[in-house]
C-alpha cells in the first residue's frame, strides 16, 4: 500500500515487510529498482518535478529518516515505521547470504567498496559480492556492462541523489540484475569510514543531529529538514 506524503508515494512497510517485498521482487522476471529518500531528498522533490518522478516511479520507496515519518503523523496519514536504507541493504545482505545470491557494490571513493565488502562477509558469512566499482566514472558503458558480465543478482548505487536515481531509471532496461537499491552514503556507513550515531541515538530518531555534529559542513544541507516540515505544517493548516 502506497501513501503520499507531500508528494511522495511512499510504501507503507515496516522493516519486514520492505525485505518480503524485496525478496518477492529477486524471484520475479524484470529488472526493478528501489530508493530510500529521507527528508532531504524529499524536500527537494517537492521543488523538483524530475527527481519527484525517478522516486515515483519506483518498485519500492521506503521513507528513510524520522523527518519522513513525523511528516506522514503531521499529516495524519502515518507511516508505520522509518526503513533506514542502510538497515534495510544490511538485512537484505543477510538474505543473499543465506539464499546463495549475489550483490554488486557501485558507488563512494575509490577503496571505500573494498573495506565495505570485507566488513559485510565477516557480518554475513557466505554473502557473494560478485563485483565492485567506485563512483568515480564518467562513462557509464562499461560500469554497466561489468555489472551484467559479474551476473548479480542486487545491485548497491551509492552515488547520491539524484544522480544514482537517474542512473538506476536510465538503465534499468538494459541491467540484467533483479534489484537495483539507490543507497547513497551506505558504502562509508559499511565501511566503518563514516561512524554512524549510537544505538540510543538512532532509537531517540536523532541520527541527523549526530551527523552535524560529526560533519558540521552539513548544516546547509540540514536546513532542509525544517523547511520540510514547516512545508508540511502549513500544508495541515489549509487542510
Amino acid at each position: 500500500m502506497k501513501t503520499d506524503i507531500m508528494g511522495i508515494a511512499f510504501d507503507n512497510v515496516t522493516m519486514q515487510e520492505a525485505l518480503d517485498k524485496a525478496s518477492a521482487i529477486l524471484r520475479g522476471d524484470k529488472t526493478c529498482y528501489a530508493v530510500t529518500p529521507n527528508a532531504e531528498i524529499a524536500y527537494e522533490a517537492m521543488k523538483d518535478e524530475r527527481l519527484r518522478a525517478l522516486i515515483n516511479g519506483a518498485d519500492l520507496v521506503l521513507p528513510d529518516g524520522a523527518g519522513v515519518v513525523l511528516a506522514s503523523k503531521l499529516l495524519k496519514t502515518p507511516l508505520k515505521q522509518k526503513v533506514a536504507g542502510v538497515d534495510f541493504a544490511d538485512g537484505l545482505l543477510g538474505l543473499l547470504a543465506e539464499s546463495g545470491k549475489s550483490v554488486y557494490l557501485l558507488g563512494s571513493k575509490p577503496g571505500v567498496a573494498e573495506l565495505a565488502a570485507e566488513k559485510m562477509r565477516e557480518k554475513h558469512p557466505g554473502l557473494i559480492i560478485c563485483g565492485m566499482h567506485d563512483g568515480y566514472f564518467k562513462d557509464e558503458a562499461p560500469v554497466i556492462e561489468a555489472v551484467n558480465a559479474a551476473k548479480s543478482d542486487v545491485l548497491f548505487v551509492c552515488l547520491g541523489a539524484p544522480k544514482q536515481e537517474l542512473f538506476m531509471k536510465r538503465h534499468q532496461q538494459e541491467l540484467t540484475c533483479k534489484l537495483m537499491i539507490g543507497l547513497g552514503g551506505s558504502l562509508d556507513s559499511f565501511a566503518g569510514t563514516v561512524k554512524r550515531a549510537p544505538k540510543w541515538m538512532i532509537a531517540a530518531n536523532l541520527e541527523w543531529l549526530y551527523r552535524l555534529y560529526k560533519e558540521p559542513k552539513r548544516f546547509g544541507r540540514m536546513l532542509r529538514l525544517p523547511k520540510y516540515l514547516w512545508a508540511v505544517v502549513c500544508k495541515r493548516i489549509r487542510g
